[in-house]
C-alpha cells in the first residue's frame, strides 16, 4: 500500500504527461478521474493541492489548474442567489434535512441546468486541469455522483479530478469510507491505494 504522499507525487506526475491532459489511451473519451483518500488524510491533500495551486503550472507544464472547492462553490452561489439568510430561517423553523432539500432546489443539483455545473463550465478555460474538492464538508447536501454525472454530460474539454475522502472501486463511492453514496462507473480510479 503506497503512502499518501507518494501517490500525491505518482499523480503529479501524471497530470505533467501531455498524453494525460489530451486523454490518450481513454478511448480519447474526457477523462474523469477519482483520487481517493482516507478521510483522515484529508490536510495531508489539502496541503498539496494548496502547493499546487501556488505553483505556476501555465508556466512550468503548460496547463492551468482550476480549483473548485465544491462546498465554497455552493456558498458562493447561495450568496449569489439572495438565499443565505432565508435557508437559516427555513433551519429553525424546518430543520436541516429541509435545508438540504431547499439548496438542491434552489442551485438544480438534479437539473440540466444545474448552477454548479453551469458555473463550472463558465469558468474553466481550455488548456486546463479541473480539481473538484470539499466533497467531505458539503456531504450530505451534495452527493459526487450527482455534479460527476451531470458535469460529465457536458464538459469534455479537460480532465476532471474529483478528490475524495472515502473510496472507490471503480464502480462505487464511498464516502468516509463507510457511507455508500451511489454507483458511479465513467470515472477511472486515478492512482490506486
Amino acid at each position: 500500500m503506497k503512502t499518501i504522499e507518494k501517490r500525491l507525487d505518482i499523480l503529479e506526475e501524471k497530470m505533467r504527461a501531455e498524453s494525460f491532459r489530451t486523454n490518450k489511451g481513454l478511448g480519447n473519451e474526457v477523462g474523469y478521474y477519482v483520487f481517493d483518500y482516507e478521510a483522515y488524510q484529508e490536510l495531508t491533500v489539502r496541503e498539496r493541492i494548496k502547493q499546487l495551486e501556488n505553483t505556476n503550472t501555465e508556466l512550468k507544464f503548460g496547463y492551468q489548474l482550476i480549483i473548485y472547492d465544491l462546498y465554497e462553490l455552493i456558498l458562493k452561489l447561495l450568496e449569489e442567489e439572495d438565499a443565505l439568510e432565508d435557508l437559516k430561517e427555513l433551519e429553525e423553523e424546518e430543520g436541516t434535512e429541509y435545508v438540504f432539500g431547499c439548496i438542491g432546489d434552489i442551485l438544480k443539483f438534479d437539473d440540466k441546468d444545474s448552477l454548479i455545473v453551469n458555473y463550472i463550465l463558465e469558468h474553466t478555460p481550455a488548456d486546463s486541469v479541473v480539481f473538484l474538492t470539499g466533497v467531505g464538508k458539503c456531504f450530505p447536501i451534495l452527493r459526487s455522483h450527482k455534479i460527476l454525472n451531470n458535469l460529465h454530460q457536458v464538459m469534455d474539454h479537460c480532465p476532471v479530478i474529483l478528490f475524495y475522502p472515502g473510496k472507490y472501486n471503480g464502480d462505487s463511492l464511498n464516502v468516509f469510507g463507510e457511507l455508500k453514496e451511489d454507483n458511479y462507473y465513467r470515472a477511472f480510479p486515478l492512482v490506486e491505494r
